[in-house]
């Protein structure tokens, strides 16, 4: 129910300059004609709803909505707490097609995203990042959890020498999920006519893991893998590589990657070779996960970038990019009252 409230806003004029100043009322909206109570309520209901929806429910001009959200979302990150990171996960979002990217930097001991920016995922974008940052603010982050873009590791090697580098167990795996996609198709391509109807749609059935496959899924699996050994044993090595972050002890771990790399001799798994490779050649930012400091949530990272997905699909991209930006750092925040 709309109400109405009718105030006498109080003018002044300096004797000295001829500035008219008028008085700020605390409770009166940034939008002009409204409260704050009803600013921050539009805001909390655009969290669960589309801009739309919500000013057509409240007979509210789309634009007037989006203004009104976007006064709760900068109330509510500037009541956030200051930003102090010693853990910082960094990820690159698609904004809109045609490969245009920003970086997405996360507070994993807050968990929440803290800087979204740059112009691409270049290593001078997330040096804007770094730049941002004081000395101490700087000093005091320890460890950068990213995936393997060479660009990333070169700006953090560069701008906080003293923080370890880890490299994300969601886009490692994701490599070995391409790996063995691969071998999928050389195996579609190598066999007969009569055994290709088994491999045939079976790409996300192989890629998923076997705890959360359906019965039907077994089954379609259970009779690949009587037909096909190679990508037999290609599943088994994918579901078995993940015990690498399991272990405490560097020297373990390093002992089970060399044990499964042994196990590819003879197999002919050439895209799980070039795997094994590219693993070899990021060691060190694999294995610091080992160290009991080191144990975060790597997971965190890619449910920021899902959260960045949905806020897209639901408002079917969005052009305001400062509105993206607003968005996206609030997304963790609790609600405001």
């Amino acid at each position: 129910m709309k109400v109405y409230l009718e105030i006498e806003i109080r003018r002044s004029k300096c004797k000295i300059n001829g500035i008219v100043r008028q008085e700020q009322l605390e409770w009166l909206s940034e939008t002009s004609g409204y409260t704050k109570r009803f600013a921050y309520y539009v805001g909390r209901r655009c969290e669960k709803s589309t801009i739309k929806d919500v000013a057509k429910e409240l007979m509210l001009d789309w634009k007037t909505g989006k203004n009104l959200e976007k006064e709760y979302l900068k109330a509510n990150l500037k009541k956030a707490s200051p930003v102090n990171p010693e853990i910082i996960g960094i990820d690159e979002v698609s904004i809109r097609k045609g490969h245009e990217y920003r970086i997405v930097v996360s507070d994993l001991l807050q968990k929440r995203p803290i800087w979204f920016g740059g112009i691409d995922r270049s290593k001078d974008s997330l040096d804007m990042f770094y730049q941002a940052l004081n000395s101490l603010q700087r000093n005091k982050i320890r460890l950068a959890v990213m995936d393997m873009w060479k660009a990333f590791e070169k700006s953090t090697k560069e701008n906080i020498p003293d923080a370890a580098i880890l490299y994300d167990k969601f886009h490692v795996i994701r490599h070995l999920n391409e790996a063995l996609d691969k071998v999928r198709r050389l195996e579609y391509k190598r066999v007969s006519e009569k055994t290709r109807k088994y491999i045939k749609g079976q790409k996300y059935t192989l890629l998923s893991r076997k705890d959360n496959l359906s019965l039907k899924g077994k089954r379609s699996l259970q009779k690949l893998f009587k037909i096909n050994k190679r990508l037999n044993v290609a599943y088994i090595l994918k579901e078995s590589f993940g015990q690498l972050w399991s272990y405490r002890s560097e020297k373990w771990a390093y002992k089970f990657f060399n044990n499964w790399k042994d196990s590819l001799k003879w197999q002919r798994l050439k895209p799980y070779e070039e795997f094994s490779k590219m693993i070899e050649r990021h060691w060190d930012g694999i294995a610091a996960f080992c160290k009991s400091e080191n144990k975060v949530s790597l997971g965190f990272v890619e449910g920021v970038n899902n959260k960045i997905k949905l806020i897209q699909r639901r408002a079917f991209g969005l052009r305001d990019e400062e509105y993206l930006k607003l968005k996206i750092l609030t997304c963790t925040l609790p609600e405001l009252e």
